[in-house]
């Protein structure tokens, strides 16, 4: 069976010291996925270095706001980036194409499914999709935390099988990376993921992001079946290493966990930033749907409904503690849930098979 690999490449990876884009790396690891490539391997790339390109080839004045300046310098650096794609691949006698996404677009199940279509025919035509938030449009609270959110959707939307994050260290430490007496974490396996205190809360210089979000989308997506690898993109042949000796490769693997999941769970699963409201659930009804036994969420549990929502949006369950038990896409809108709460002899506010719970 055809293996299929997601790798997302880091701000810090992809830009030199000074900002500008760092052609011999980029040159490096695009000769890696070529021969993947070429082995028969699907490969979707999510990269990074947009900004960052954007900022090495125009100076603006002060007069520019945060917004204004990203958006600017996210269209230049963006049409910058994917050119220098574009060349290195085609020496590789490769096609690519770029797909721009933004955070909205995975918020209902008919974009989530059209971006899927696109990304698919691509890879049927053997054409490498390099994907990348669309920093023009994607501003304030429609950002993705950064691209390894993205990089986790794009993993579970497009099934693949394994995961790979490349940053600017070789992994998770057991302390600072700078210290020699911190240790390399080299596997995590599934339920170990009480890993803060390890993790530095620093954000790289170039992107948005840090490991503490690298980890949480890694355990995320290890748990839905997805083998994942967090290491640093600026080694040689990093990502030969990481396909052909894993086990050896100085890295951080998360190694998936056995949980089968349907794709519309996964889809849902991810969806908890769009929940247009929650149901409250009695202590009855978090037993029944978090038994062993397929279970669908009755009205009759239902203790009390916030928001506004209608059939067919993503709504979070809570439980009489206030804890998340789960995310799910609702039968029934606000309204209707209202006048039906706790109510027998009624269809399911949620069904089994559209409702996501949290390990």
């Amino acid at each position: 069976m055809k293996r299929r690999i997601v790798i997302k490449i880091g701000s810090n990876v992809l830009t030199r010291t000074d900002g500008k884009l760092d052609i011999t790396r980029m040159s490096a690891l695009v000769d890696q996925i070529a021969e993947l490539h070429r082995s028969g391997t699907d490969i979707l790339l999510i990269s990074s270095g947009a900004v960052a390109s954007g900022k090495s080839e125009i100076r603006i004045g002060k007069t520019l706001d945060a917004v204004s300046s990203r958006q600017l310098y996210s269209a230049i650096g963006q049409a910058k980036l994917m050119n220098c794609y574009y060349g290195l691949f085609r020496e590789q006698g490769i096609c690519c194409g770029q797909v721009l996404t933004t955070k909205e677009s995975f918020s209902t199940r008919t974009q989530y499914l059209t971006q899927k279509h696109c990304m698919e025919v691509m890879l049927n035509q053997h054409v490498i999709p390099i994907i990348n938030e669309n920093d023009t449009i994607s501003v304030t609270e429609l950002m993705f935390t950064d691209n390894d959110e993205l990089s986790g959707l794009i993993a579970t939307m497009m099934n693949a099988d394994t995961l790979i994050i490349l940053s600017n260290v070789q992994g998770i430490y057991t302390g600072n990376p700078a210290d020699p007496q911190s240790k390399l974490l080299t596997s995590i396996k599934p339920g170990e993921q009480h890993l803060d205190s390890y993790i530095q809360s620093g954000k790289s210089s170039f992107g948005r992001g840090g490991m503490l979000t690298k980890c949480k989308i890694a355990c995320q997506v290890a748990n839905e079946g997805i083998e994942v690898f967090i290491a640093n993109g600026k080694e040689e042949d990093i990502l030969e290493q990481i396909a052909h000796h894993p086990e050896t490769t100085q890295c951080t693997r998360f190694i998936p966990g056995e949980k089968n999941v349907s794709n519309i769970k996964k889809w849902i699963a991810h969806s908890g930033d769009f929940s247009k409201g929650e149901l409250c659930i009695n202590a009855g009804a978090e037993e029944a749907i978090s038994s062993s036994k397929a279970s669908s969420l009755l009205l009759v549990g239902v203790t009390n409904v916030k928001g506004d929502f209608e059939k067919d949006d993503i709504v979070r369950v809570i439980n009489e503690e206030g804890k998340l038990i789960g995310i799910g896409c609702t039968a029934y809108s606000s309204q209707e849930a209202r006048e039906k709460m706790g109510q027998k002899e009624q269809k399911p506010i949620i069904h089994y098979d559209y409702l996501y719970l949290n390990s």
